[in-house]
């Protein structure tokens, strides 16, 4: 869909550029699109490229709910090397040879950081601790911890190993791997956190988002792409694409769009949210299973 005068309500999957944090992106895309309404799903940090899921207009209300998806990444992790920031955007805090590292001692060490782990963020994360963002105490110099959390790395593999050597001259290794994951998880604190297994240190050197939910790279634009034409995911389309789908007739559409709270099948119970549609097609509502009935999350219709 192209915009004319008036910017359509749906979704747009941004191919973000490194050096421009989520919320460059979104001030861009304020810009393209015309409108003020403009947030984006799950942030993305300055160094990473890849998909960046942004709503326009209507679309921001599913935002929040997007956030919660599975993510996939392709990274490369350097052995040998520790960082501040736990990525290559910090300076150096230590080197160490890792030219000895077996490739059994490096799958030993992701088989330890795959299924549901406890994962302490990065200090320069934007985590909230005690209100206060984590990077801006680590800005000024605090001493804090983190709590740990739980994330889900569902898969963590390793395409290559490549012998390298880092600007100080020490021997490294370049690992490129492969993520899938929960919302929340830092890549860069499973770079560190195998570094640290291994004995070596470690940080990530590249990073690029592949898919956030259903949404996948290969439907990703540019922002130069974006200027030339707004390419927009109509939000019945996006909702159909990321929830599941409950159709319901005339008269419930009526009574749920008037507030009503309508019974629910018991095959949407645990689902989370559930894209509720109308017979001509038109997307109405999120809602949630609540004892039997549909609790409405936001509502379109």
């Amino acid at each position: 869909m192209t915009q004319k005068h008036t910017t359509p309500d749906g979704l747009v999957i941004v191919d973000k550029p490194s050096g421009f944090t989520s919320h460059d992106v979104v001030a861009k895309m304020r810009g393209i699109a015309r409108t003020r309404r403009v947030g984006h799903a799950g942030t993305l940090d300055p160094m990473a490229t890849g998909v960046l899921v942004l709503g326009v207009e209507k679309a921001t209300k599913l935002l929040g709910h997007l956030a919660l998806t599975e993510k996939e990444y392709l990274g490369t992790i350097r052995l040998g090397q520790t960082t501040v920031t736990d990525d290559a955007e910090g300076e150096i805090t230590g080197s160490v040879d890792a030219s000895k590292v077996t490739r059994e001692a490096i799958d030993a060490g992701i088989t330890k950081l795959t299924g549901d782990i406890m994962q302490v963020p990065s200090k320069v994360s934007a985590i909230k601790i005690n209100g206060v963002r984590s990077y801006k105490r680590a800005r000024e110099g605090e001493d804090f911890d983190i709590p740990a959390r739980r994330v889900t790395v569902s898969s963590f593999s390793v395409y290559d190993v490549r012998d390298a050597v880092a600007e100080d001259g020490t021997p490294v290794l370049d690992l490129v791997v492969s993520v899938v994951c929960s919302s929340g998880t830092y890549i860069r604190a499973l770079a560190r956190d195998l570094g640290a297994d291994l004995g070596v240190g470690g940080h990530l050197t590249a990073l690029r988002r592949t898919r956030v939910g259903p949404y996948k790279l290969d439907s990703a634009r540019t922002l130069d792409q974006l200027q030339e034409e707004l390419t927009v995911m109509p939000i019945a389309e996006a909702a159909a694409a990321a929830f599941p789908r409950w159709d319901v007739d005339t008269r419930r559409a009526r009574l749920l769009t008037n507030g009503v709270r309508l019974d629910m099948p018991d095959v949407y119970a645990d689902r989370g949210p559930v894209a509720v549609f109308d017979p001509e097609g038109r997307f109405l509502a999120l809602v949630e299973e609540q004892r039997g009935k549909a609790k409405s999350l936001a509502v379109f219709g």
